[in-house]
């Protein structure tokens, strides 16, 4: 399959012009997943795609997780979940109502599995806000001081969806995630501070501003400070790309090499409306 492949500038995500409604088997699906581990972020604009055809596009990059976000699962398309901030009669259709910052994360850290790549297709797109943004957690980690790289070299740090709900309920008035909320009561799980891809052997930062509740074996002051300084450094503007939603956009993005959050959006004035995959 041959993909139309730019490069996005600021050293990490790429443009890839193709119809994904259109690709189908095993070369398809090496040359997309090929180019998601080169790139980290791929945006594929343009794109007019069903519910089946999305599950399909994902499948082209692993096993969809038919097991997120129940309660706003796609009704027929379990691994369909919807992202949006409108109300109907008083009650969100999505997980997502966008009026506040969301927190920088990688996808499902709070479970024992991590998501391999999430992907998010956009059908109705706000006039402003809304933006999601990336962080290169592999680059970020490469330009680390070597005394930090060695500091935080085989540490585990703890993940937990009752302080994600904690702290969303302090940053948003009372009213955390519905995400959060619907997984209350999961234990904490460990994963290393470092992740190596399974795929290519890189190296990348596994941060969170909420869920992560401290690194193990460290006193919660230091514990602290260091979480803070690695999530300053790999926010920090050199390291991030921010998307500007289109309707038909899709963009997909390698879950174990990058963290994401997403911009506020006035639900009030925009609505925004996005499907999303996640895949193991």
């Amino acid at each position: 399959m041959d993909l139309e492949i730019t490069p996005l500038p600021g050293g990490f995500g790429a443009r890839v012009e193709t119809d994904l409604a259109l690709a189908t088997g095993t070369a398809a699906a090496r040359a997309l997943t090929d180019a998601l581990h080169r790139h980290r972020v791929l945006v594929l604009p343009g794109q007019h795609l069903n519910h089946a055809d999305l599950l399909a596009a994902a499948s082209l990059f692993g096993t969809v997780d038919t097991a997120t976000d129940r309660p706003y699962t796609v009704p027929g398309f379990p691994g369909l979940t919807v992202i949006s901030n409108i109300h109907q009669d008083g009650t969100p259709i999505g997980i997502y109502d966008g009026d506040q910052e969301e927190e920088w994360h990688a996808d499902n850290s709070f479970k024992p599995q991590l998501t391999v790549a999430t992907l998010l297709y956009s059908v109705i797109t706000p006039g402003e806000g809304g933006e999601t943004r990336f962080a290169d957690a592999t680059r970020a980690y490469a330009a680390l001081p070597p005394a930090i790289r060695q500091q935080i070299e085989g540490t585990r740090a703890v993940h937990s969806v009752e302080q994600l709900g904690v702290l969303q309920n302090q940053a948003g008035g009372g009213q955390s995630s519905i995400a959060a909320g619907s997984l209350a009561g999961q234990p904490e799980v460990e994963h290393p501070l470092v992740l190596t891809n399974p795929a290519t052997g890189a190296r990348s930062l596994l941060l969170g501003s909420m869920v992560i509740r401290g690194i193990t074996g460290l006193a919660e002051r230091e514990s602290r400070a260091l979480l803070d300084e690695l999530l300053e450094h790999t926010t920090s503007a050199q390291y991030v790309y921010s998307h500007r939603w289109k309707q038909g956009d899709l963009v997909v993005w390698d879950n174990l090499a990058t963290l994401h959050t997403a911009s506020p959006c006035d639900s009030s004035r925009h609505h925004r409306l996005l499907y999303r995959a996640a895949v193991r």
